[in-house]
């Protein structure tokens, strides 16, 4: 073994206290028969957990009612509707969505693409971001659908 005597160890000191701060996430989604509705409030109700304050809102629906009533559409979903300027207020923003031919649905993309203006004045930077889908089958398009949404996020 080595010795060491002539070494004297400092005291260590204790940690300085970090300020919580409490992040405001936006639970950004788009549903069209209700799970990922279940899921974007589970989403948020673990964020909540976390200590976050936390915004539930969902994309506008470009089906026509008719159509969508037709198909069995979730329509008295409690969330309200967000709009492009919301994305500013936010820390952090988790986007959700059913996977459409392995992309996320086009009332997301339809949303997020307006938010160019936001991104050209510096308005998204800094954010983080998260994302989160499912879909009907077990290969279904997750992985890519996941993709879809963070390049937005980027």
């Amino acid at each position: 073994m080595f010795r060491t005597p002539h070494i004297k160890l400092k005291p260590i000191k204790p940690k300085l206290q970090r300020k919580t701060i409490m992040a405001k996430v936006l639970v950004l989604y788009y549903s069209a028969y209700g799970h990922i509705e279940a899921m974007a409030n589970a989403v948020a109700e673990g964020a909540r957990d976390a200590g976050a304050t936390v915004d539930v809102k969902r994309v506008p629906e470009l089906v026509p009612e008719a159509v969508a009533k037709a198909s069995y559409y979730k329509l008295d979903q409690a969330a309200p509707i967000a709009t492009i300027d919301d994305l500013a207020n936010y820390d952090a923003i988790i986007v959700g969505t059913g996977t459409r031919f392995g992309r996320m649905a086009s009332q997301m993309a339809n949303f997020l693409d307006q938010a160019g203006g936001l991104w050209a004045k510096g308005a998204l930077h800094g954010k983080v971001g998260g994302a989160f889908t499912s879909t009907a089958t077990q290969h279904g398009g997750q992985e890519t659908t996941l993709f879809s949404i963070i390049t937005n996020l980027l």
